[in-house]
């Protein structure tokens, strides 16, 4: 299974720059390292943020709309009651990073890993995800509800009260997930990956998405 990258693994590591602002509305930061930082009560709408790394950074409540971030690494990094609400993420990994109560729906993400996170009512609503993956991950709560899912993996994670009613998905795999508790409606399972002991677990919510009644 593929490790996290550590912060010295990262090609643009030797070329960080410390940076000790804070980001403003439409601020654009390349090969920036913040590290230790609180950013809670910063309004960065609208930022852009290309090669940089935010090491044990707490977001808290803080806004970054639209913020696009392009070749990031988090490690350790706290998102809580965070407003990440249409932003847009590229080539991005979150290693060992708590979001909780984070508001990112309609949030495009392509070519994202998770490394061992924990995502506690996350709103991913109308979000688009491809090419993203969950490593060893705990969701709970997780809104999926109107989200695109292309090509999304869960190796090792468990899925706790994951809503995936309207997802449109496609190629999602979560054979090698741990535990899951999946909600759904009509037809969203369309496009899913299961093993054969997950069909038993998933049979009521493939009942639900068939519009099945059972009953003895």
């Amino acid at each position: 299974m593929k490790s996290p990258r550590a912060l010295t693994d990262l090609p643009f590591h030797p070329m960080l720059d410390e940076e000790d602002g804070l980001p403003e509305p439409s601020s654009d930061f390349e090969i920036a390292h913040f590290s230790g930082r609180d950013f809670s009560g910063v309004d960065a709408d609208g930022s852009r943020f290309t090669e940089c790394a935010f090491s044990e950074v707490a977001f808290g409540q803080s806004r970054w709309r639209r913020a696009r971030f392009n070749d990031v690494w988090l490690g350790g990094s706290r998102l809580v009651g965070t407003d990440l609400v249409e932003t847009q993420w590229l080539d991005t990994e979150f290693v060992t990073c708590a979001l909780a109560g984070t508001a990112t729906f309609d949030t495009v993400m392509n070519r994202v890993e998770f490394h061992g996170c924990k995502l506690v009512s996350v709103n991913l609503r109308e979000a688009a995800l491809t090419d993203v993956t969950f490593r060893n991950c705990v969701l709970r709560d997780v809104d999926f509800v109107g989200a695109g899912l292309t090509r999304v993996a869960f190796p090792g994670s468990e899925l706790l009260g994951v809503n995936l009613d309207r997802a449109v998905m496609d190629r999602v795999d979560i054979r090698e997930a741990g535990e899951i508790a999946i909600q759904t409606g009509s037809g969203s399972l369309k496009g899913l990956t299961i093993n054969s002991a997950q069909l038993t677990v998933l049979a009521p919510a493939f009942a639900a998405s068939l519009e099945v009644t059972v009953e003895d």
